[in-house]
């Protein structure tokens, strides 16, 4: 029987898992994302080109792969019509009959990321950081059962009801907050009513799809977006994003039963970055940390934002480990740490003069910890585009060992570059 795999980022997200799932994908027959929006950001890089993707899984690049959006994503349908436009234009890819939409996703409208910006602005200081798209206003209504999904854009004789009652709704929620904007819902209705005459070849139930493939043995890759240390429920709430981006949200972003994850892949960098506000505990404001920035090209993919740059968490990445019970890990961008004569790698919290024994729940106590760092040597050597285990450098095998071993699971993929080449499959 073939094996299913969930793919999950164990950190802040921007760990690289759009290279490795185009990778992986290739020896699968599906590739599935399960929860997330627009927001995320999966760069693939291949010959000389690079894409970006945000909502079609990373799988579209191999071309007997069936991609699927599960009904844990939320869905910008203006968003997929281009990016989905974009790659058959660049690419020459036939999305028809290659990707498949669940009539379950909820949708994001225009409404939700006025809303947004209002909270943002309300918030002030206190604010989450978010890419503004409009994704937790979307799982707000999800949530308050009061959403529209893609099937509702399959039935135009009613959706503008349903959207002209949910603006009203909206539009008291902006006075309010006294938000200088009201919205009209006519451009809403005439708008998202031909969106779903062009998304309409591409929805289905997708459960009963991924039923079916499961059915047939057919192998199934599930992606995520975001990372674990983002995850509503586990991560470092409230910085978090509005879904479960751990391999705990595969099953109900899907419509699977969890029986049929069989392994599970955690995606981590060779250091850390976060974007947006919230506690960072081995975040570096030193030269250091800007260092990292510009050899890793730390800017948001998706917003450009310059991301937060750090030392490795092994605390977080340890959590993550256990949370999704990783059966192995795939480090990135570990060529960006050549430049380093040393490389300090946290391994314990201090908190009021003890070490922490778990990871916090409270933004506030993990907000206020002290790192402790072991110090390894670094190498100082290029490793950029080695695809060889054995043709690391010494000091650079020591630093991933340590990491596996720390982490207590194998280190599986080593990524030393941007394109597909320059990966080590161990």
């Amino acid at each position: 029987m073939k094996k299913n795999l969930a793919v999950v980022g164990i950190q802040w997200g921007d760990e690289g898992k759009g290279k490795i799932v185009d990778i992986l994908s290739e020896g699968f027959d599906c590739v599935a994302r399960y929860q997330g929006g627009h927001n995320a950001g999966h760069t693939v890089s291949f010959g000389n080109r690079r894409h970006v993707l945000h909502l079609i899984p990373s799988g579209i690049f191999q071309p007997k792969v069936t991609c699927v959006i599960g009904c844990g994503v939320v869905l910008d349908p203006l968003a997929l019509i281009e990016e989905s436009q974009a790659i058959e234009k660049a690419l020459s890819i036939q999305m028809q009959g290659r990707l498949f939409v669940s009539n379950r996703c909820h949708l994001i409208l225009p409404y939700h990321r006025v809303l947004e910006a209002a909270i943002e602005k309300q918030l002030g200081e206190r604010r989450i950081g978010t890419t503004s798209r409009g994704i937790g206003p979307a799982y707000e209504d999800k949530m308050g059962r009061r959403g529209l999904r893609v099937c509702d854009l399959m039935t135009p004789e009613t959706l503008r009801e349903k959207i002209a009652a949910l603006v009203a709704e909206k539009n008291r929620v902006l006075e309010a907050l006294k938000y200088p904007q009201t919205i009209d819902p006519d451009p809403i209705c005439d708008s998202y009513t031909r969106f779903g005459e062009t998304m309409k070849s591409f929805v289905c139930d997708t459960s009963a799809l991924l039923n079916k493939l499961v059915r047939e043995g057919k192998s199934i890759l599930f992606e995520g977006a975001q990372g674990t240390l983002l995850d509503i429920d586990h991560g470092t709430f409230p910085y978090v994003t509005s879904s479960n981006a751990a391999a705990g949200g595969v099953a109900a972003g899907t419509g699977i039963s969890p029986k049929h994850v069989h392994r599970i892949l955690g995606i981590c960098k060779a250091y850390a970055t976060r974007v947006g506000g919230g506690p960072f505990p081995t975040e570096s404001v030193e030269p250091a940390g800007d260092q990292l920035r510009i050899r890793g090209n730390e800017y948001g993919s998706t917003t450009g934002r310059p991301r937060r740059c750090g030392w490795f968490d092994g605390p977080a990445a340890r959590y993550a480990t256990m949370i999704n019970a990783l059966d192995s890990v795939a480090v990135t961008k570990i060529d960006v740490l050549d430049a380093f004569g040393e490389i300090p790698f946290c391994t314990e919290y201090k908190y009021k003069g003890s070490i922490l024994t778990e990871f916090p729940a409270d933004a506030a106590i993990l907000g206020a910890v002290e790192p402790v760092y072991k110090r390894l040597r670094g190498w100082q050597t290029a490793t950029a585009g080695i695809k060889e285990w054995a043709k690391l450098p010494a000091a650079a095998q020591d630093y991933l060992k340590f990491l596996s071993d720390y982490l207590e699971v194998p280190v599986s993929m080593v990524s030393t570059g941007a394109s597909r080449e320059e990966t080590i499959r161990l």
